[in-house]
């Protein structure tokens, strides 16, 4: 029999009644380094498990957070079921370090910066950096609190093939490019803290989920 640990528990945060299925492993040691790659996941792709491991590979992550949003607030499309999508991305991301998460449901956060303030302030001792494709650093200036996300955690960028070259000449990168870290020293990033940011590429995964959507 698998062993699952217990979730996280913030004070006065969880609602019962709220929480999916049993989480894989939400435990948190101080000086562990935690890629946190949120989305709605609607549906998970090979892109996706492309971002996960590219980070893994070359940021040197003790794990990866696959937090499943109840809904992205810059998509006007309502996002799928909750559940079919929490247990798709179980599913997917099949390893050792992956650990998909309901944080979001479960505590009723709604935005990536609130999130950020909940985990840094209970884990002071844990690198936290946050994972995304490129095709989201486009809309990355129009997150709320952006510039908040940016000050407050290291950002890994994964290439996408959806136009990498306006990804990096976007409105977020070209105020970020001070900070910006080459690929080359992409595994000190965590420990180094924010600001900081690095894009990082291996060989692209095309599939998308719009296009998933629509087989």
């Amino acid at each position: 029999m698998i062993r699952r640990s217990r979730p996280v528990h913030f004070a006065g945060a969880i609602r019962r009644g709220r929480c999916s299925a049993p989480l894989k492993n939400e435990g948190l040691t101080p000086g562990m380094t935690i890629g946190l790659f949120g989305g709605s996941f609607d549906p998970v792709h090979s892109g996706h498990l492309h971002v996960a491991r590219t980070a893994l590979k070359q940021l040197g992550l003790d794990r990866i957070w696959w937090i499943v949003s109840p809904q992205n607030p810059l998509k006007t499309r309502k996002a799928g079921q909750f559940l079919l999508r929490f247990n798709g991305v179980q599913d997917a991301a099949i390893g050792p370090r992956m650990v998909i998460s309901d944080i979001e449901r479960r505590t009723g956060i709604q935005t990536t910066a609130e999130l950020l303030d909940v985990l840094q302030s209970r884990h002071p001792g844990v690198h936290f950096v946050w994972i995304m494709g490129a095709d989201n650093l486009n809309l990355f200036h129009r997150w709320h609190r952006w510039r908040d996300i940016a000050a407050s955690i290291p950002i890994a960028i994964i290439a996408r093939p959806q136009d990498p070259i306006r990804a990096r000449l976007s409105p977020a990168a070209r105020q970020m490019a001070a900070h910006r870290v080459s690929e080359t020293h992409a595994k000190l990033i965590a420990r180094r803290g924010a600001p900081g940011w690095t894009y990082l590429t291996e060989p692209l995964h095309r599939e998308a989920s719009s296009r998933l959507r629509e087989t």
